[in-house]
């Protein structure tokens, strides 16, 4: 009898272990393809207009002229030259913001960014921006030694240094690469993002990644493609 009732709740254990092994085998199959529905129902990327990158989905002509975009600016590059919206005209870029002494993040994100530039060495329709938010150390010298042991190419991939309170209003004004600035208010705080932003050629922030995750360069790729579909 006692052994009949032992053997009733070893099936009963054994039938709920089955049961959660499949449904935890199952589920991430479920997951991949739900996203891989929600990818494929991606046909154009989205405005983005605030610091909290709240999406606006396809403006009309009209709305198109109320949408947030990179304002005019004028900085230095590791070569010495000014570079300027200008230069930027018919081009989709990237834009980050770092310093060269960074231990850490900013290794990363010079790493992803690096393959960004290959992916696209031979797209002159592709640019890359990358902005020192400590421009009292990174001067043109720094920044061109800087971009020759990181294989940077000035023509397709530009670091910049300039007046810092105009990088830091870049930066938190245009980019809202700096989470923290609304809540403390402080102008002097040191400005430091892992994010990358996608521009297209109408200067409008259209994408916004975690630069230091490879499956996020994998997205911003499938961004770019659809941007160049536009």
């Amino acid at each position: 009898m006692l052994n009949n009732h032992i053997i009733k709740i070893l099936v009963i254990v054994l039938s709920c272990l089955t049961s959660c092994k499949e449904k935890t085998e199952k589920s991430p199959i479920k997951d991949q393809t739900n996203t891989v529905k929600a990818v494929a129902k991606v046909k154009k990327l989205p405005y983005f207009n605030t610091p909290d990158f709240t999406p606006t989905w396809a403006p009309d002509h009209i709305e198109l002229k109320k949408i947030h975009k990179i304002p005019e600016f004028s900085f230095t590059n590791q070569l010495g030259n000014t570079v300027t919206n200008k230069d930027l005209e018919g081009k989709i870029y990237i834009a980050n913001f770092f310093f060269t002494t960074c231990p850490n993040v900013c290794i990363q994100l010079t790493n992803n960014m690096r393959k960004i530039q290959t992916i696209y060495a031979n797209d002159d329709e592709i640019k890359l921006l990358s902005h020192t938010v400590w421009p009292s150390v990174d001067t043109v010298k720094v920044l061109k030694e800087y971009g020759e042991r990181q294989n940077v190419n000035p023509e397709k991939w530009h670091l910049l240094t300039g007046k810092k309170e105009k990088i830091y209003e870049l930066a938190r004004e245009a980019y809202f690469a700096d989470d923290l600035y609304k809540e403390t208010n402080d102008p002097n705080r040191f400005i430091h993002t892992e994010n990358l932003l996608l521009v297209d050629k109408n200067s409008h922030i259209r994408g916004v990644y975690s630069g230091t995750k490879p499956e996020e360069i994998k997205r911003l790729q499938r961004h770019i493609n659809l941007l160049k579909k536009e």
